[in-house]
C-alpha cells in the first residue's frame, strides 16, 4: 500500500468514527474530536469540512451535528414500500434490457428489485455497487458480475466512496440503471449524500442509455444531496402520472415518462 492510499484509508477511519460519535451524542466540538482523535484542529476540521461537504453531517458553531430529519429510511422498510409498483416498473425495465448486455445498476431497493426482474437474462455483464443486486444476478452462470472495492455499508448492502467513483469512471455501458431519493419541482434529481450523487452521475454519463426507476412517492420526499435533472435521463420509468404540480415538467419529458400502473391521466 502507498503513502498516499494508507493516509486515505485512516481519514476514512476518522471519518466513519466522527459520524458514529456525532449520531450517538447528536452533536460534537472541533474541541472534542481534537482530543477524541488525538489530532491536530486542522485535521479535524478537514475531516469535518469532507462530511459537511457530503452532508453526512451539518455545521454548527464550533463543531457539526446530525440532520436527522434527513436520514434515509432502513432498506428493509424501503423494499418493503410499493412492491406491486416497484415490480411493475422492474418487468417493464427487464422488457427493455436484452440478453447479452452490458449494465450499470445503482445502490437502492428499486434498483434491487430490478435486478430481480433480470434474473431470467443470460449473458449480462454487470457493473454495480448494489450487493443485492449482484448476489441475484450472480445465481446465472452466464452472467459477469463486476463490483468496486470498499468497506460495505450496512444494513444496506452497498458500497459507497471515492473507489466506487472511480470504478464506474473506469466502465461504459449500454444502460444504467439508478433510482433516486426524490426529485425536486424543477426536475433536479436528490439524494441524501453528495457522494452517492456524484456516483449516479457516473452512472447516467457514461451508459449509452440511462433508466431512471422511481415510484411515484419519490416525487413528494426531499432530501439535501441534488445533482443531474430529470430532463438529462433517457428512458423514467414510473407507476402513474407525476401530477400537476410536475406537469411542466412531465410535458417537456414526453415519451421518455413511461407509465407501468395507476393512473396516467
Amino acid at each position: 500500500m502507498t503513502l498516499e492510499s494508507k493516509q486515505s484509508s485512516k481519514a476514512e477511519k476518522r471519518r466513519k468514527k466522527i459520524i458514529e460519535l456525532t449520531q450517538a451524542r447528536g452533536n460534537v466540538s472541533v474541541e472534542f474530536l481534537t482530543d477524541w482523535l488525538d489530532v491536530s484542529p486542522q485535521t479535524v476540521r478537514r475531516d469535518l469540512k469532507q462530511l459537511c461537504s457530503e452532508n453526512l453531517l451539518r455545521r454548527r458553531h464550533g463543531g457539526v451535528e446530525c440532520f436527522e430529519q434527513q436520514l434515509n429510511a432502513p432498506y428493509d422498510l424501503r423494499a418493503a414500500t410499493n412492491p406491486v409498483e416497484k415490480k411493475a416498473i422492474a418487468n417493464a425495465v427487464a422488457d427493455v434490457i436484452p440478453d447479452g448486455a452490458t449494465v450499470f445498476i445503482s445502490i437502492g431497493s428499486t434498483p434491487a428489485i430490478v435486478a430481480e426482474a433480470l434474473a431470467n437474462k443470460s449473458g449480462l455483464t454487470v457493473m454495480t455497487n448494489n450487493l443485492n443486486a449482484a448476489m441475484v444476478l450472480s445465481n446465472e452462470p452466464s452472467n459477469r458480475i463486476i463490483i468496486p472495492g470498499g468497506e460495505v455499508r450496512m444494513p444496506d448492502r452497498d458500497i459507497l466512496g471515492d473507489g466506487v467513483l472511480e470504478f464506474f469512471n473506469s466502465y461504459r455501458a449500454e444502460y444504467g440503471i439508478f433510482g433516486v431519493a426524490g426529485v425536486s419541482e424543477d426536475g433536479g434529481l436528490l439524494d441524501f449524500h453528495a457522494s452517492e450523487v456524484r456516483v449516479r452521475e457516473a452512472i447516467r454519463t457514461h451508459c449509452k442509455t440511462s433508466i431512471l426507476v422511481m415510484d411515484s412517492t419519490k416525487l413528494t420526499r426531499t432530501a439535501p444531496a441534488v445533482g443531474g435533472n430529470l430532463m438529462d435521463v433517457d428512458l423514467i420509468i414510473m407507476d402513474q402520472h407525476p401530477g400537476d404540480d410536475f406537469s411542466s415538467i412531465s410535458d417537456r419529458v414526453g415519451d421518455r415518462l413511461k407509465l407501468v400502473g395507476g393512473d396516467a391521466s
